[in-house]
């Protein structure tokens, strides 16, 4: 979960704090939360007053809970019967991400009486089954297109919208749904409240702010430096060919379990994987070219601790969220420090000590300089040329 929140006590730092019935206080309490984050403490009140919210937060700082738990209540509060057609909208960039919305949804909501239904619609899959699935719900998760997709088929509208949530709303525009983003603005009602979630205050964020929010109360959560303290950084310098064997030696010498491994493309992917389980490394990889169904079947035997390693790219991290995940590697760097950080960020969470590992080839040094200079911190290297990795 997006948000390893935490509990149901009533003081002043407590959920029963923010205004929330005792079935999502149960349920809180059930996922073993204990406390609100800022994030949560500062958007809860204000979503449940009507109030749009512009949020500057990333992924793991507890935004979903953010949105969700007020959602719910409004829920509680005004549900009768359920309507033919959703009230409340959530537009997410990726499939993975739209899953993962909905389960928080469902999980916290499991206590609410009438039930609340919720959908996660997206592409990759067939649509006939979508058509019939948001008939009757209340909340709908989805991808701009897929969206679209059930709109030209009159499967739903968008009329009765009361509540639209832009979830990583700059990850949705840099992945080119901008024009989709449009289109939908069109269709919304405009009355309505609009909470909108961005990792980062771009023109383009400005932008939609200006024309969809009104007078809306600004939640931002500051990235504490201290967050990677949780995270012990290594990294490995190695040559391009030992690569391979090197991961290999790695995982098995150190009885490595649940290991989430980055790559640059879904072609380094597929070959790591291959070899990876040809020397009795279960693994598999995750990436847009795979079926949704393969993907969500591999994201569930990762979290599950059937699969040992799960290989990404980064796009795909962004639907990645697994409790006490104790090791990421970067088998190659990503462009930009901010996604090292991303990526690494996976591992150190909830307060769990995380370890990152990253495999540097001669050329990747002057790249890892930067990592590091914009990160703030030194991350020791470890010379790999004595290693005997014969066998591996």
């Amino acid at each position: 979960m997006d948000d390893p929140s935490n509990g149901a006590g009533k003081s002043k730092n407590s959920f029963a704090s923010l205004g929330l019935s005792e079935p999502l206080l149960k349920a809180i309490e059930e996922q073993q939360y204990t406390r609100p984050y800022p994030i949560q403490q500062d958007a809860v009140p204000a979503i449940l007053q009507g109030k749009d919210i512009l949020g500057i937060a990333k992924t793991g700082s507890g935004k979903t809970a953010s949105f969700v738990l007020p959602i719910l209540e409004l829920f509680h509060r005004t549900k009768t019967v359920s309507s033919r057609f959703a009230s409340v909208l959530v537009l997410v960039p990726t499939r993975e991400l739209a899953v993962q919305v909905a389960e928080v949804f469902q999980t916290l909501g499991t206590h609410l009486f009438p039930k609340v239904k919720t959908v996660a619609v997206y592409g990759g899959v067939s649509i006939n089954p979508q058509m019939i699935a948001v008939h009757g719900a209340d909340i709908v998760v989805a991808t701009p297109g897929r969206l679209l997709d059930l709109l030209d088929q009159r499967a739903l509208r968008l009329s009765d919208v009361e509540i639209l949530v832009l979830d990583e709303a700059d990850k949705m525009l840099e992945l080119g749904f901008a024009d989709e983003m449009d289109k939908l603005f069109d269709l919304l009602p405009e009355k309505r409240q609009t909470v909108l979630f961005s990792a980062t205050l771009g023109d383009a964020i400005q932008q939609i702010n200006a024309t969809l929010l009104r007078n809306p109360v600004t939640v931002e959560v500051i990235e504490e430096e201290q967050n990677l303290d949780l995270i012990k950084q290594l990294a490995y310098r190695v040559d391009a060919e030992r690569k391979g064997p090197l991961l290999r030696y790695l995982i098995k010498t150190g009885k490595m379990k649940q290991v989430l491994v980055f790559v640059s493309s879904t072609r380094t992917a597929d070959n790591l994987v291959v070899k990876l389980n040809k020397n009795g490394i279960q693994a598999a990889a995750i990436h847009g070219d795979k079926a949704q169904a393969t993907r969500t079947e591999v994201l569930q035997k990762f979290k599950s601790g059937k699969l040992t390693v799960m290989v990404a790219t980064d796009l795909i991290s962004r639907g990645i969220d697994i409790q006490l995940l104790p090791y990421v590697i970067n088998f190659e760097l990503p462009r930009s420090p901010k996604d090292y950080v991303h990526r690494i960020g996976r591992t150190g969470r909830a307060e769990a000590q995380g370890e990152a590992i990253s495999l540097i080839t001669p050329d990747d040094e002057h790249h890892f300089k930067i990592i590091q200079k914009k990160m703030r911190k030194r991350v020791e290297i470890i010379e790999t040329a004595d290693f005997d990795l014969k066998g591996y």
